[in-house]
């Protein structure tokens, strides 16, 4: 039997589960990226797609001066967010500090969204948060990064970088569930 959900605990092992959850798919995408050596990297918000993308906002950010072929999805984000708030353009190193800003800013978001729903609908916490982790994968690297025209298009990637951005949203839910899940007892 489940007690009723509260929302406010639901939201605070959201964002644990968040964060923690981030920066573990952080460390699963840096050993994965160097077993991987040499291939090309994945091309959506979370996974950091890398190389310079020719329409929507992408491109708006080419014409705009503020994107390199290096520069991730998350980076080139920031570099907007940068540009509209402060008017100027990111350093190389800034690009990056912002990029993994964004990066854990997104984690967190989805990870509130995520908590806060596993109050009022507890099947949504099924699979362990796998299934939770290959929607984020579907719906952001799949879809809205190509939308928005900071990734080319999905069907320009091969396989194994579909098969890396799963993966790595894999971990993103679990990492998400097994925290919510700890915290959420403690509260």
């Amino acid at each position: 039997m489940r007690v009723e959900g509260n929302v406010w605990k639901g939201l605070a092992a959201g964002v644990a589960g968040g964060l923690a959850a981030s920066a573990v798919m952080n460390q699963f995408q840096a050993l994965l990226g160097r077993l991987m050596e040499g291939d090309e990297r994945s091309h959506g918000a979370q996974s950091l797609q890398q190389g310079s993308p020719d329409h929507g906002v992408g491109r708006e950010l080419k014409e705009r001066g503020g994107d390199e072929e290096e520069d991730d999805a998350a980076m080139r984000i920031a570099n907007v967010i940068a540009e509209e708030v402060f008017d100027r353009n990111l350093t190389r190193e800034e690009k990056q500090a912002g990029g993994t800003f964004v990066h854990y800013v997104f984690g967190v978001t989805t990870g509130v969204c995520y908590g806060v729903a596993a109050e009022g609908i507890p099947a949504i916490t099924v699979g362990a948060g796998l299934p939770f982790g290959a929607f984020i994968w579907l719906i952001a690297d799949e879809g809205i990064v190509p939308a928005l025209g900071l990734s080319k298009p999905p069907t320009e990637y091969p396989p194994s970088i579909h098969a890396y951005a799963l993966a790595s949203h894999l971990v993103y839910g679990l990492t998400t569930e097994m925290v919510r899940r700890a915290v959420r007892r403690a509260l």
